[in-house]
């Protein structure tokens, strides 16, 4: 994202950040946040290097960088907005956590082999075209390092994931309160199983979260985890 592109995460999760500002007691990689594995399923992470790719308010990265022993946790983000949002909730935590401002896929490229373990919660995975975001994450991962995400099974109207690497126009607001649409991705599990075969990655597992509560913004989660070879 570039400064003269307007900020489609300004408004979220402001409304939290004004009430809310202690490093979260838990981690799930589920869509309703309240059930389902945590962070066991990143394995050991003592003295590793993690990061995180579509921080927003980087709350899972703190998470990990106060309870994990990490060596250190990169959360990245695009979002100005966002960016400065975690620097305010979860600045103090550094060193152990990092807050980067910018492009996922250029920071990926910019860290080769940097990472031992990158994951996304419904993040940058979610939002950048596959075809990018899969070979950066393993061009930026050691030799062995795994890739972690959590995404929608489905679309949130119940329609089905695509069949295909296809994006979907999903609404959002401009800073300004005006209009826009943002691009998502929403795959069906053997799409992912492909893309993330296509960029090197091995040991493909994917797991389907059911959903919890009910409504119409309920949704089922597809728990994504692959591995560089080593």
């Amino acid at each position: 994202m570039t400064s003269s592109t307007a900020d489609l995460w300004h408004h979220y999760g402001r409304t939290r950040a004004g009430t809310d500002r202690e490093v979260p007691v838990a981690f799930y990689w589920n869509w309703g946040q309240d059930a389902g594995p945590g962070p066991e399923i990143l394995g050991d992470l003592t003295e590793k290097c993690v990061g995180d790719l579509g921080a927003g308010a980087a709350r899972h990265a703190a998470y990990l960088a106060t309870r994990h022993h990490p060596a250190q946790v990169i959360a990245v983000d695009a979002s100005p907005a966002q960016h400065a949002m975690a620097t305010d909730l979860y600045g103090h935590l550094a060193p152990r956590l990092r807050i980067v401002h910018s492009d996922v896929v250029n920071h990926l490229h910019a860290s080769a082999a940097t990472y031992d373990t990158l994951y996304s919660v419904f993040g940058a995975v979610d939002f950048t075209d596959p075809g990018k975001l899969l070979p950066a994450a393993a061009a930026a991962l050691r030799p062995g390092g795994r890739l972690v995400f959590s995404t929608l099974a489905h679309y949130l109207s119940g329609k089905m994931a695509q069949p295909d690497v296809v994006h979907a126009d999903i609404p959002a607001k401009r800073p300004d309160g005006e209009a826009a649409t943002m691009r998502r991705w929403v795959l069906q599990e053997h799409v992912w199983t492909k893309a993330l075969d296509a960029a090197g990655f091995t040991q493909i597992d994917v797991d389907v979260l059911p959903a919890t509560g009910e409504g119409p913004r309920t949704a089922d989660t597809l728990l994504v985890s692959a591995r560089l070879p080593k």
